[in-house]
């Protein structure tokens, strides 16, 4: 029975664990009313009675799986972040290359939070998701102007801020300190080893965490469903609706305007030329896997050189998430639209920032960038109780959305290669158009054996 279960993929463990809470909600619901005519009570408070009922048995593990969260937060932080900013030293990626390389993403980044930002918000998919009475329900952060949320970054103990969870100062410290162990050179490459590892081994953490997300969604769905009915799901799969179509979008709008506008290239030959590495990534959702068949691709199909496809693309894989990031934006607006938080431009800026930094330290696996919505989201004042509730709704879905997020990280990071390659002029345009079959050259062919 237990090797039947884990033999069954996390994300189809959520799903199951999803509809088995719908059942019992609605069905304890259901029954408690039915049985409430009988007796004289009110449909109303027969649906509070199995509301407590399901709080009482079940509640404890939905707590558990709160508390899980709550406890991988700050080393996740911590460790991905210090870990990706050491990895931006490697020497193989500094000089022109690694700047236009570096540039680039940083922009694409940006773009793809705002467009996320923006569809959030004209959208509003969880504008019919009301759930502030759930957790610890919503809580009202005192208004700040930018000047003081820009001060209130830097941690006067980081010490402090780690025990607190306090996130934008982790974010800011933890940038310095990559920084710092960049600085340093040989001197600190032990520390950068011990923060790799650390990321590493907080990820496997992360990864057993997720084991008890079958059990938490269980119960936080059962309560959910019984004290509101069914009816709350309709806004996520306007969520889904709404993360694919801002996808769409964002590879119209960049890739178009990268290669058609500025690199003056046909833009269905891109896509033609990455079929086969995008198709990968929506089937596995994960841009290390992708990551071969990419550069075959980007080499073989778009005329980028072996030698800048070898450095731009497996630097994309690690900080490169464009998908990601867009999808933080949209989080972060369903989630603020679901509990009644008010964004203002502050928030909005913090959002954007925030949400670009964080998609750095994103692993190339499957719903990893599901876990770092909690600090996003805590920019604002939502409680680790409230990001639970939105992980519960969102998790069993998020490998429909992770699939096209992947494929459009695993899609910019073969952009950026293209627009380095052709401003560098070593862009092969007859490969690209398909006039020429690509051959190695005699270094390729000596790095390939």
């Amino acid at each position: 029975m237990i090797r039947w279960w884990f033999a069954i993929p996390l994300w189809g463990r959520v799903f199951m664990a999803l509809v088995a809470g719908i059942v019992l909600g609605l069905g304890l619901q259901a029954g408690l009313k039915a049985w409430g005519l009988h007796i004289g009570i009110a449909p109303d408070q027969a649906q509070a009675v199995a509301a407590g009922w399901i709080k009482t048995w079940l509640g404890p593990f939905g707590d558990l799986f709160i508390r899980l969260l709550r406890m991988i937060i700050v080393p996740l932080i911590m460790t991905t972040l210090v870990a990706g900013i050491v990895q931006l030293g490697d020497p193989k990626r500094l000089g022109t290359v690694g700047v236009k390389t570096l540039l680039l993403y940083v922009v694409m980044t940006l773009i793809a939070v705002s467009i996320g930002l923006t569809f959030g918000t004209v959208l509003q998919p969880g504008s019919g998701l009301v759930l502030t009475d759930v957790g610890a329900g919503a809580v009202a952060f005192e208004p700040m102007t930018i000047s003081e949320r820009l001060l209130a970054i830097v941690p006067q103990n980081p010490v402090e801020a780690m025990v607190k969870g306090d996130v934008l100062s982790l974010i800011f410290f933890s940038i310095l300190f990559g920084i710092g162990i960049i600085l340093c050179g040989p001197s600190a490459i032990p520390v950068a080893d011990v923060f790799t590892a650390a990321s590493e081994a907080i990820l496997k953490v992360t990864q057993i965490v997720m084991e008890f997300a079958p059990l938490g969604v269980f119960a936080l769905m059962a309560y959910t469903v019984a004290s509101q009915g069914i009816e709350i799901f309709a806004s996520v799969f306007k969520l889904i609706a709404c993360v694919y179509l801002a996808l769409i979008t964002y590879m119209l709008l960049v890739y178009g305007g990268i290669i058609k506008l500025w690199l003056k290239l046909p833009l269905w030959r891109f896509f033609f030329g990455m079929a086969d590495a995008q198709a990968v990534a929506y089937s596995t959702a994960s841009s290390s896997a992708a990551l071969p068949v990419t550069m075959n691709c980007t080499t073989q199909k778009l005329g980028v050189p072996q030698s800048i496809a070898g450095s731009t693309l497996p630097l994309g894989a690690v900080i490169n998430m464009d998908g990601t990031a867009l999808y933080q934006g949209i989080l972060a607006c369903f989630a603020a639209q679901a509990f009644g938080y008010h964004l203002g431009p502050a928030e909005y800026a913090i959002i954007l920032v925030t949400a670009s930094l964080v998609s750095i330290g994103t692993a190339s696996i499957p719903s990893a960038s599901l876990f770092l919505m909690a600090i996003v989201m805590s920019t604002f004042g939502v409680t680790p109780e409230q990001v639970a509730m939105i992980l519960a709704f969102v998790l069993p879905v998020d490998r429909i959305m992770d699939m096209a997020r992947t494929t459009v990280n695993v899609a910019s990071d073969a952009v950026v290669a293209l627009a380095v390659a052709k401003t560098e002029g070593e862009f092969d345009s007859e490969i690209y158009m398909g006039t020429k079959v690509y051959e190695p050259t005699a270094r390729e062919r000596d790095d390939l054996v």
